[in-house]
């Protein structure tokens, strides 16, 4: 169960949770020691950042709440106002309960426990479930074997992040823009932890520190804390709030199909070149690991470090294009409806509409540009000068 996975993604989006970071990199960890509680023995940053590196567990369960509270304004089918959605409004602005289980690369489940119900996901060797409770529906793909296992690299169906994929992205993020360091004991789930800090040295992010709760023992990442800067608590945080590192029964990872369930297969075409779309990523994944990434078509990236800024365009369209066009449907209808509530700006750069959070901003201009970054909106419009 590696700790430390190739997701290109998460080096060009500055999310608001714990991944609010854009750059990797190799740099000197520090010398501070762990002293965590008397009895474990003394740990350095460097060690720690080793230990996670190498981290693996043959099971583990357990239960794990995502709180956030970004300060973010209502924004329409989001954090308020007519049609907003009450889940996706609790990752910014409230709390998230999931239940993990794992026995190996195939055989994971997770329970994501939502306002309007339940959604499992299921993996069982070849054999993946996605149940909602909402609608009695289920969902059944069964993995192509000539995947070449690349399946294996790369989270199911989308599975929302964990403690361990929070600490990746943040992890991600160490280069000689991060001082790392260590601070004293942690406690979480009621097991002795270790505390890894990273700090952005540059000054101009708005991220403050990021706080890793290491298990002592098994060292994968209990917790995670992402904190404002000059904040005393944490705007987001991911932890297990209770864990057993016992293997699951198999029977966790059987399916069956509560009475009056829709079932649905999936069109194993489909999964086929998803497969092999997920294979490419990861190879380019590893080629752009031993040498200096490029940032995906279509987009820039401004600056270093925590407080580099993304630069990309938005998707053209009405609906109406011939094949091949991009579509904008109905993500492209919201997006529409949030820049409409959103303060107006302008300056030399020209013209947009921005959005504020404590852990990052956002600025849509007029000539069809999204800019998101760590950092406050002085950022945004210098990165938004040089066209």
């Amino acid at each position: 169960m590696s700790v430390l996975r190739s997701r290109p993604a998460l080096r060009w989006l500055v999310p608001a949770a714990a991944a609010a970071v854009v750059i990797g990199g190799g740099a000197a960890a520090g010398t501070m020691v762990a002293t965590a509680d008397p009895t474990l023995p003394e740990r350095s940053a460097a060690q720690l950042l080793v230990d996670v590196q190498n981290a693996k567990v043959d099971g583990l369960s357990g239960t794990i709440v995502q709180t956030a509270d970004l300060g973010l304004p209502a924004l329409p089918g989001i954090t308020g106002g007519a049609g907003s959605n009450a889940d996706l409004m609790k990752l910014v602005a409230g709390s998230n309960t999931a239940r993990v289980w794992y026995a190996g690369q195939d055989k994971v489940r997770l329970a994501v426990l939502g306002t309007l119900g339940e959604t499992d996901v299921i993996r069982n060797g070849s054999d993946v479930w996605v149940w909602r409770s909402a609608g009695g529906s289920a969902t059944h793909y069964k993995i192509p074997a000539e995947a070449g296992g690349h399946e294996k690299r790369t989270p199911p169906l989308g599975v929302p992040s964990t403690p361990q994929e929070a600490a990746d992205a943040a992890l991600a993020a160490i280069d000689p823009s991060t001082e790392v360091s260590t601070t004293g004991a942690a406690k979480v789930a009621g097991r002795d932890a270790y505390e890894l800090v990273l700090k952005p040295r540059d000054t101009a992010s708005l991220v403050g520190q990021v706080r890793l709760a290491i298990d002592a023992e098994h060292h994968i990442p209990l917790g995670v804390d992402v904190y404002a800067r000059n904040a005393n608590d944490p705007a987001v945080r991911i932890a297990f709030q209770q864990v057993s590192f016992a293997t699951p029964d198999a029977e966790q990872f059987t399916f069956n199909p509560p009475p009056g369930t829709k079932v649905d297969t999936a069109d194993e075409s489909e999964l086929r070149k998803q497969a092999e779309k997920a294979g490419k990523e990861a190879e380019k994944a590893a080629r752009e690991h031993a040498g200096k990434p490029e940032a995906p078509e279509g987009t820039k990236v401004v600056g270093k470090g925590w407080a580099s800024v993304l630069v990309a365009k938005l998707p053209t369209g009405d609906g109406k294009a011939g094949e091949g066009a991009p579509q904008l449907g109905e993500g492209a209808a919201q997006l529409e409806a949030v820049a409409g509530v959103l303060p107006k700006v302008s300056g030399a750069w020209g013209s947009g509409r921005l959005l504020q959070s404590a852990l990052f901003s956002a600025l849509l201009t007029d000539d069809g540009r999204v800019l998101v970054g760590a950092v406050a909106p002085e950022k945004l419009y210098e990165a938004a000068a040089q066209k």
